[in-house]
């Protein structure tokens, strides 16, 4: 269990994990991948858990002003805020639409849609992210102009999904091609929901959660929950009261993401304490018990792997 706790003080960035990475504005954001590699494209990115339970987590941490450019996903990407505040935006330009979201709170991107976020608040933010599939639904979709902007500052993404940074004297193999950019008629499949079509059933606010968690675990997403998706894992938001302190076990792979307060893990043959911002994966069939172990706040999200494939998402 020691190698399948990773700590948040432990979590090693990668500060050139996107083509965007040279770009001002962007230039300054980290990338952490916790479980699985995710949709880095860099070989510098460090992997602290290489097993993937059919999903990836990961985390993008950014001082204030740094926002993450636009960019698409085959597979869920679902952000909860552990540190700072967030700006969401989508659409081709990124001018569809927006939202702003708090410590604790949760989105459910809409597959297929170009996206990016910024931090706004006013110190150093982190946000935690759970990506569908074991290959992350097999990397990033840019928007044409990333890659065009990226070009001004040194980095060209191949056709092989690999990042090349001239800088480093580094080159597009012999054979390999750049990435091509996407078409007009490819760019008109991707829609430009509104926040009136977005919010309501892909946003939910941390402290609804921890009212509704107060007796029992709040179904954040999945088939039957707050958000109505199934993307290959289903999310609950635990508090104190949400669930008794005797040893459970799952068929499941179970990842444990700690929002706020300390939280005591206990297995046959030992136990840890969980703090803000750890993560741990807990294999199926193993006997365990969580709960809080000081008094005051305390939530963590808990996520499961569920038999539906990743894929798009879904409303039903």
């Amino acid at each position: 269990m020691e190698t399948r706790i990773v700590r948040y003080g432990d979590l090693q960035p990668c500060r050139t994990a996107f083509i965007d990475a040279h770009t001002p504005g962007s230039d300054q954001k980290e990338n952490f991948t916790i479980i699985g590699g995710g949709v880095s494209e860099s070989a510098d990115q460090h992997v602290h858990i290489t097993d993937t339970p059919g999903f990836n987590i990961g985390a993008a941490g950014q001082p204030p002003k740094c926002r993450n450019s636009l960019h698409s996903h085959r597979t869920a990407e679902v952000f909860f805020v552990l540190k700072g505040r967030w700006r969401f935006f989508w659409g081709r330009w990124g001018n569809a639409g927006e939202v702003v979201l708090e410590e604790g709170d949760i989105f459910n991107i809409p597959t297929g849609i170009f996206r990016g976020f910024e931090n706004i608040g006013t110190d150093y933010g982190m946000i935690m992210a759970i990506l569908g599939g074991d290959d992350a639904g097999g990397g990033v979709i840019w928007a044409p102009q990333v890659i065009e902007d990226a070009k001004d500052h040194g980095l060209v993404l191949g056709a092989n999904g690999k990042l090349y940074d001239s800088k480093k004297g580094q080159a597009l193999p012999e054979g390999i091609a750049p990435m091509p950019l996407l078409t007009d008629e490819e760019l008109a499949g991707f829609p430009e929901p509104s926040a009136r079509e977005v919010v309501p059933g892909y946003v939910a606010r941390y402290w609804d959660l921890m009212a509704m968690a107060a007796k029992e675990p709040a179904k954040v997403i999945g088939t039957d929950a707050i958000l109505r998706d199934k993307p290959g894992f289903e999310v609950e938001l635990l508090t104190r009261g949400s669930i008794p302190a005797t040893p459970y076990a799952t068929g499941q792979h179970e990842v444990l993401m700690v929002m706020r307060g300390h939280w005591a893990l206990r297995w046959d043959g030992g136990q840890k304490v969980l703090a803000p911002g750890d993560t741990c994966a807990v294999p199926p069939g193993l006997s365990h018990s969580i709960e809080p172990s000081m008094t005051g706040e305390a939530s963590l999200y808990r996520v499961r792997a569920t038999d539906d494939p990743a894929g798009p998402t879904w409303q039903g």
